[in-house]
């Protein structure tokens, strides 16, 4: 009788500490996901779903992989590909890159998602534009594409990517007022960047 009261109490001791440490373990989760796929924009939450996972990482090599270097020919197979899936919304949170391509359809949000997630682990410096109702993709490239309007963040040059408009070249032309923009985040990072000077020229 004392060896099975001994054993319940080690016994009910362990399943104690496994609960504690999993309840622990799923905050620590939590938090984690809310402090880097949720941010606050003028008093609404923006839920990323950017991913440099393997199905990412190789489904951007294989749409680059006859470009050989050229940046603006990587960049526009990206985006083609992208504006090629079909426009649908989604009422719910945006969804991973392998989501959208595998469901086939996706709104703004999972386009862009999708797509600067591939720029991402292709290496380029690329940011979500917050706009009321719409949200669109900034890209930087070292070389500047002749007579081909650029959105000037502090004083450096980003293409906007359209990824809801079909067959959309680099450079789509800005349909917002400067006051329309929300918010340039680094979704990568959760953060907003500090805006000191815009201009699109």
């Amino acid at each position: 009788m004392l060896f099975k009261n001994r054993f319940l109490y080690y016994l009910s001791i362990i399943i104690s500490v496994v609960s504690v440490l999993f309840i622990i373990a799923m905050i620590y989760k939590s938090f984690f996901i809310v402090k880097h796929q949720f941010i606050d924009i003028d008093g609404a939450t923006y839920v990323n779903q950017v991913r440099t996972d393997d199905f990412t990482r190789r489904l951007a090599n294989e749409l680059t992989k006859e470009c050989k270097g050229n940046h603006g020919c990587e960049v526009q197979s990206m985006l083609n590909f992208v504006t090629n899936i079909p426009y649908k919304v989604n009422k719910s949170v945006a969804r991973s890159s392998q989501k959208v391509v595998e469901q086939n359809f996706g709104d703004c949000d999972d386009k862009s998602n999708l797509l600067i997630s591939m720029l991402k682990v292709k290496g380029y410096e690329a940011y979500f534009v917050l706009v009321p109702k719409h949200i669109f993709v900034i890209v930087n490239l070292k070389d500047k594409i002749p007579h081909i309007k650029a959105l000037y963040v502090n004083g450096k040059p980003y293409y906007i990517l359209e990824s809801t408009a079909k067959g959309s070249p680099i450079g789509f032309r800005l349909k917002y007022s400067f006051d329309d923009i929300k918010a340039i985040v680094d979704p990568f990072k959760n953060k907003k960047l500090v805006i000191e000077k815009l201009e699109y020229k």
